[in-house]
């Protein structure tokens, strides 16, 4: 029999309020207060300090929106830091084709040839490469005259070997087997990976475990994950997913805007 827990009081709205997304920002909104107080015996009127306290007791609804102020003006600096750093990714690109080339080896679809060529740096584990691999999928299919290709790049885990780094090189054999997108697919809607369950993911999808296993033990693997580890290191990549257009980093992960781009790419 399972026992049943002791019921827990339920957490006040202030402690709700400060063990959520908001702790940073409401110490800093507390922190000015804090100033405002303690420079209150240079502000003229003995009484500045009481009557800031009383103004904010009367009105808790200030601090509310100095912290949705500060909220929104920390939002506006990620999308310049996020404009910034994806500016510089495609300016190391520009200067150096090579990072972002496409050999044999990588796990492309769509015509070589092709005006538009579209390409991911992701993890397996990863829950925004999750949460975009449906949406990839789905515009592969819309776009069946732009190239696709998919580049593991396994980052939450040790630098050689963990979850992420079996998962890559278990796609990596697949797509050796001629079974990528069907095993990609698998493994992304997975949401506790594994080596067990990437395996049975792999028997799943038909891909013969011992090819499997000789294939993610060979060199020429290991020199395929080393070199893509390499590039998106040198291209000064932060985080997965990374998407390119045209050799253009994308700002953003929403496929909304994935699919813009190419369809802006293909206008040109």
């Amino acid at each position: 029999m399972t026992e049943t827990p002791e019921p827990k009081t339920a957490p006040s709205p202030l402690r709700r309020f400060l063990s959520g997304g908001w702790a940073g920002v409401a110490a800093l909104a507390v922190s000015v207060v804090a100033l405002i107080l303690a420079l209150a015996p240079y502000a003229s009127g003995t009484d500045f300090g009481s009557r800031v306290r009383s103004y904010l007791v009367q009105n808790p609804e200030v601090l509310q929106e100095a912290i949705a102020a500060l909220e929104q003006k920390a939002q506006q600096q990620q999308i310049v830091d996020n404009r910034a750093k994806t500016a510089e990714i495609t300016a190391r690109v520009q200067a150096n084709p090579d990072l972002l080339s496409v050999d044999s080896r990588d796990a492309a679809f769509g015509p070589a040839d092709a005006k538009v060529t579209v390409i991911e740096f992701f993890d397996f584990r990863c829950p925004g490469c999750k949460a975009t691999a449906p949406e990839v999928l789905r515009l592969m299919q819309a776009h069946p005259d732009v190239r696709f290709v998919f580049k593991e790049w396994p980052i939450l885990d040790g630098p050689t070997n963990g979850v992420s780094h079996y998962a890559a090189r278990a796609a990596q054999a697949a797509h050796r087997q001629g079974k990528y997108l069907p095993v990609f697919q698998d493994l992304m809607a997975e949401p506790a990976l594994s080596e067990a369950a990437i395996d049975a993911v792999l028997e799943a999808n038909g891909v013969s475990l011992t090819e499997a296993e000789a294939a993610m033990a060979s060199p020429e693997l290991a020199r395929h994950m080393a070199d893509m580890q390499t590039s998106a290191m040198a291209m000064g990549l932060v985080g997965t997913p990374t998407f390119f257009v045209n050799g253009q980093a994308m700002e953003t992960i929403e496929p909304a805007a994935l699919e813009r781009a190419i369809r802006e790419a293909k206008a040109r």
